[in-house]
């Protein structure tokens, strides 16, 4: 294997840890206002991601300086052809940061509704943006021979993004109630079960509806086609276990579905980076997009240092906070 397509799949990898992780984060930010139903329920749903939302955003952190790094050109047309969606992104990440850390400076609860809206939005709205950026990147944009993009807003809202949107932000919302109902007990656990066993089949319709649509009518890989059949199998395999409330298996099941999608996603997008859907000269590729073999071989040596001490105190902090959490008022 060459080091291009090595942090192709470097870059994959760090996508995937990144939406199994913080879409469990985004959908319980999303429930917070809308399951929550008083200042106690809400505080519960905070403090089961209290300990690890901030550590979750690593993986975007890292798997943006290693597009950076490895995949200069791919970077740029990205964060350009991108700029809106990203910078609403940003934004909405800032906002709900600062809504974890000051939710509770004050004992009011006009102040504390505030920013649970801005938990609630700032949850949202990347759910949904993912989704669009993402789907927009596997179906093409308009790029130029020089790889500039030539599109506008409009070319990134066409009905396959917009179903992309819709899907992340269910399949997250999923994935946060399934982890609330894994992290608490009594009548929230029973509660968030609940809401898992109803709002999932909808999730998982929109999941295999989003799938169906790339592998047939964009992108149709065979390595994609089988970790889409996964997903799908994953997804409905979560649902079984929700109903019988094995939190644990239904959490692992939405994890690997959410796991499987994005590996979907780059396995349909490869050997292509970015496609153009103008000028076919302006396709970035895994070769034409990557840096220098030596700086991809630096890049190399430093992720094998640092990285399995990253997973290692992720892993450990996962592992520390792991007991269920109960309802005090």
């Amino acid at each position: 294997m060459d080091l291009p397509t090595f942090w192709f799949l470097a870059i994959a990898f760090l996508f995937i840890g990144y939406f199994v992780l913080e879409g469990f984060d985004f959908g319980v930010g999303v429930l917070m206002r809308t399951f929550g139903r008083d200042d106690a329920e809400r505080r519960l749903l905070l403090n089961t991601i209290g300990p690890v939302w901030d550590g979750n955003e690593v993986w975007l952190i890292t798997a943006a300086g290693g597009m950076f790094a490895a995949f200069p050109h791919w970077y740029a047309s990205v964060f350009s052809g991108f700029y809106l969606p990203m910078l609403l992104v940003l934004l909405a990440l800032i906002v709900r940061g600062v809504a974890f850390e000051f939710r509770g400076k004050r004992d009011d609860a006009a102040w504390r509704a505030r920013w649970d809206w801005g938990i609630l939005c700032g949850s949202l709205l990347p759910a949904l943006l993912w989704g669009l950026i993402f789907a927009n990147v596997v179906r093409g944009v308009p790029l130029a021979a020089d790889h500039e993009y030539t599109g506008g807003l409009v070319d990134l809202l066409n009905p396959f993004a917009l179903l992309g949107a819709a899907t992340f932000a269910a399949v997250f919302v999923l994935h946060g109630a399934v982890f609330v109902a894994l992290k608490t007990t009594g009548s929230v656990r029973a509660r968030a079960n609940a809401l898992a066993a109803r709002f999932g089949p909808v999730a998982v319709a929109l999941l295999v509806g989003f799938l169906a649509w790339m592998l047939i009518g964009v992108r149709r890989d065979p390595a994609a086609v089988g970790l889409g059949i996964a997903a799908a199998v994953a997804a409905v395999g979560a649902l079984g276990a929700n109903r019988v409330r094995r939190e644990g298996w239904a959490f692992a099941g939405t994890a690997a579905a959410i796991g499987l999608s994005v590996a979907a996603l780059f396995a349909a997008l490869h050997p292509a980076v970015l496609p153009s859907t103008g000028d076919p000269a302006g396709t970035l590729t895994v070769a034409n997009a990557a840096a220098s073999a030596y700086s991809l071989k630096i890049m190399t040596v430093v992720a094998g240092v640092f990285l399995p001490l990253v997973l290692l105190y992720q892993g450990w902090t996962y592992w520390v906070f792991r007991r269920r959490l109960s309802l005090t008022r």
